[in-house]
């Protein structure tokens, strides 16, 4: 009879600590996040993306419950949140901002990830509105005007970019092969930096987002074509590079991702965390600032997105010419 009650009595602990066993990875998710999470910006702070971000941050760490703590990575072309990202755990903790150039730079030089591989695309949620400014003293009326002076002085005519491959600096590039003009390239680590060698007279224009909105508005800096499909709303007398018949538009949206091997459930808890984070009034108003549209989509849609852009950014780079050497 004894020996029947030891055996029971061990049977229930058994089975309670299986249960246990069980019950924990539901348990951890629940939890999450017990600590900070860091999101990383890959750009410095100051600039549009910074500030985007950390309101980003601060409504995501409302809705989760938690801390979230926004950590800049800035240099190489804005792909240095994604490198992390490669080499860190699957757990939550670490999350970035992924830029329309983690698809492209693979196909410019070499790099520690796999956008296709060590990704986990979580949500898509915004995107940049992208132009070229010069001072407001410059010369330089219109992008006409920039064509002209370009062929009458081959590269001479210099302008700052967020950087060596991103978009600011190849689409001013695509731009420049089909108007005929070469141009000379400076490239800096992000806004801020590459509006003060603007204004400070050190690069005669700045292509990028809308950093340059502020100086635009105060009277500093000329804005002179944007680079969507469509003219803004904030500024609808300023032309596209496309409507002028250069061939030349970019739309770059751009999300939140983590590393490869996240659990479904917690991407799941996250893309719709982050949806959430665009009804937020102090959302809304941030990418207003800014003059970012929402573009959402979930974890499904951004994967294919992920997809189809790394094939075309692939095409781009070699119709372009500048393929890495193998």
């Amino acid at each position: 009879m004894s020996q029947y009650k030891i055996t029971r009595r061990n049977f229930i602990k058994a089975s309670a600590a299986a249960g246990a066993t069980i019950a924990l990875p539901a348990l951890g998710q629940a939890q999450y996040p017990s600590r900070p999470v860091r999101l990383l910006c890959p750009w410095p702070a100051g600039g549009s993306t910074d500030v985007v971000m950390r309101a980003f941050g601060d409504s995501l760490a409302r809705t989760l419950g938690g801390t979230v703590v926004v950590e800049n990575k800035p240099g190489a072309g804005g792909i240095l949140g994604a490198v992390e990202l490669a080499n860190a755990r699957p757990d939550g903790y670490t999350l970035s901002q992924l830029p329309l150039g983690i698809f492209r730079l693979p196909h410019m030089q070499k790099v520690s990830f796999d956008p296709m591989k060590d990704l986990t695309y979580i949500a898509c949620l915004t995107g940049y509105t992208f132009g070229m400014v010069v001072r407001a003293d410059s010369p330089m009326k219109s992008i006409q005007d920039v064509v002209a002076y370009a062929k009458a002085n081959p590269e001479s005519f210099s302008y700052g970019s967020t950087g060596t491959g991103t978009t600011p600096h190849l689409v001013v590039e695509q731009f420049a092969k089909r108007a005929g003009i070469k141009l000379l390239h400076i490239p800096f680590k992000g806004n801020a930096d590459g509006m003060q060698g603007l204004l400070g007279g050190h690069v005669m224009a700045h292509s990028d987002a809308t950093g340059w909105a502020s100086a635009v508005e105060a009277g500093r800096a000329r804005l002179l074509v944007t680079y969507g499909s469509k003219r803004t709303k904030r500024w609808p007398n300023v032309p596209t590079l496309q409507e002028l018949g250069y061939q030349t538009v970019s739309d770059s949206p751009f999300g939140i991702g983590g590393p490869k091997g996240m659990d479904p459930a917690l991407v799941k808890r996250l893309q719709d965390a982050l949806k959430k984070t665009l009804e937020d009034p102090l959302v809304t108003a941030t990418l207003d600032k800014f003059d970012q549209p929402i573009i959402y989509m979930d974890s499904a849609g951004y994967t294919k997105f992920a997809q189809d852009t790394f094939r075309e950014e692939k095409e781009m780079i070699e119709s372009m010419g500048l393929s890495k050497k193998t």
